[in-house]
């Protein structure tokens, strides 16, 4: 199997949500890249949260081989590598971001937007705290009209529910409010996101691959969750964790451990090194 570009999702994939990168993780980066693969994350995070990631594994490698990396984030919006250089960005309309921020204030929804690579929060409720603390960022506290006045480069809103059934329901309302500017979908059983029409992770990967002149055929994709999906389906190999939801794994073409057990590691070494983990 030739795998040349190896995108990974962060959350329930490359870490334990809310944990720093294990070890074992980091080593089979380390070791794919020394063999010549390029290994980048694609993430519904923002930017910032996902940089610091980023820079750990396996950016200074990626330079050292001459490769400035880019990583997908935002779930497709925003491509940008660890040194600054953009690649591609889809920002919703202010017009747009206004009428989504009324009705969701209407409606009693938790709502929080991404302004020039910055949290902006209407309150600093447990939603927005648990937030913080799992990215590890800092939010702006600015009121429901702070939402409608920070419009400027806004890569996805999102809304934060109780569960599963709750974040359908709203995507479902929010779909056929707004289906013509955008689209609502889900990350996880939580949280719903709010992007463009034609944001993925497939097409981050699409035109990353592109980017870097590697057939499509030669990627691979791996991850967990629903904004996982459609990335799955466009990389020319797939792997499910083995913790993903029963719909990425019904997809894949392989699965791997749980997040817990370094299952991201074992995918590098069974699937992308050809089963060795020596060097």
């Amino acid at each position: 199997m030739s795998v040349k570009l190896f995108v990974t999702d962060l959350d329930g994939t490359l870490l334990p949500s809310g944990k720093d990168v294990p070890r074992e993780n980091i080593e089979a980066v380390q070791k794919a890249v020394r063999a010549g693969v390029i290994v980048t994350i694609a993430t519904g995070r923002m930017y910032r949260a996902a940089l610091p990631v980023a820079d750990v594994p396996y950016i200074p490698m990626a330079e050292a081989l001459g490769v400035d990396v880019p990583i997908i984030t935002y779930n497709g919006a925003l491509i940008k590598s660890a040194q600054g250089k953009v690649y591609h960005t889809s920002y919703l309309k202010p017009e747009v971001i206004g009428k989504v921020v009324d009705f969701c204030q209407e409606q009693g929804w938790y709502l929080q937007s991404y302004s020039r690579d910055d949290l902006w929060v209407p309150v600093h409720d447990a939603y927005a705290q648990g937030y913080e603390n799992a990215q590890k960022v800092t939010a702006h506290v600015v009121g429901w009209d702070g939402l409608r006045e920070h419009t400027q480069e806004v890569c996805k809103l999102l809304t934060i529910s109780e569960d599963g059934q709750e974040t359908e329901r709203r995507l479902a309302i929010l779909n056929e409010r707004f289906g013509a500017d955008i689209v609502a979908m889900q990350s996880n059983a939580r949280y719903g996101e709010i992007v463009n029409h034609g944001v993925s992770k497939a097409e981050g990967l699409r035109r990353l691959a592109e980017r870097l002149d590697i057939a499509v055929a030669d990627t691979m994709a791996i991850g967990d969750s629903y904004n996982d999906l459609p990335m799955l389906k466009a990389a020319g190999h797939s792997v499910a964790m083995g913790n993903a939801v029963p719909e990425v794994k019904a997809v894949c073409d392989y699965e791997t451990g749980r997040c817990e057990e370094f299952g991201f590691a074992k995918a590098i070494y069974d699937l992308v090194l050809g089963g060795g983990t020596d060097e």
